[in-house]
């Protein structure tokens, strides 16, 4: 593949100003760091994980992080390019309450099939319980295992008991659950 141009041009940037929250001087500098990252311009799985385990080093984040990469690789070919990857921060940084919730509300929607099932988001809080360590041990008693909690947000969030979170359900829910807001502002402090 080779390197990377080691500049955005003025198309890319003019494009990426539109579709990122994101000025002109900050896609310049998280350009350069990419590509310091990525000298091919492109981001492997293994390689994110391993960017993952930077931070959080007490757990294994691989799942979690392999979770995370699929909604980032916007079209599914296996890589991030600095496109997808710049896009996906601009969301998870400073996105508006209802972009955050889709990008999460995708990230647990494993399957692509527009709903959210209890296998879903179980898969999902496991990897979170495993990347985060053994820090899971002082959650509250309702959600020290992730059974419990998958069970608490269903019991929460599904309100027409379908075993199922549609969008709506996950938005709403959401709002309710001052935990899942404290999560969708996790990146916020990256940039």
């Amino acid at each position: 593949m080779g390197k990377a141009q080691s500049k955005l041009t003025t198309e890319q940037l003019v494009d990426l100003q539109k579709h990122t929250y994101f000025d002109k001087k900050e896609l310049q500098q998280w350009y350069k760091g990419f590509l310091k990252d990525c000298p091919s311009g492109q981001l492997e799985k293994n390689e994110f994980q391993k960017i993952y385990k930077q931070f959080f080093p007490f757990g294994d984040s691989s799942g979690f992080a392999s979770y995370v990469f699929n909604v980032f690789d916007e079209n599914k070919n296996g890589i991030i390019d600095f496109k997808e990857f710049i896009c996906a921060l601009s969301i998870t940084s400073r996105g508006r309450i209802d972009e955050k919730l889709l990008w999460t509300f995708q990230l647990y929607d494993i399957d692509n099939d527009g709903r959210i099932d209890r296998e879903e988001m179980l898969r999902i809080v496991e990897a979170i319980y495993k990347m985060i360590g053994s820090f899971w041990q002082q959650l509250p008693e309702d959600e020290d295992t992730p059974e419990k909690r998958v069970q608490k947000i269903f019991s929460l969030m599904d309100l027409d008991q379908d075993g199922c979170l549609s969008m709506t359900e996950f938005k709403e829910g959401s709002k309710k659950d001052p935990t899942v807001l404290q999560a969708l502002g996790l990146y916020d402090s990256l940039v």
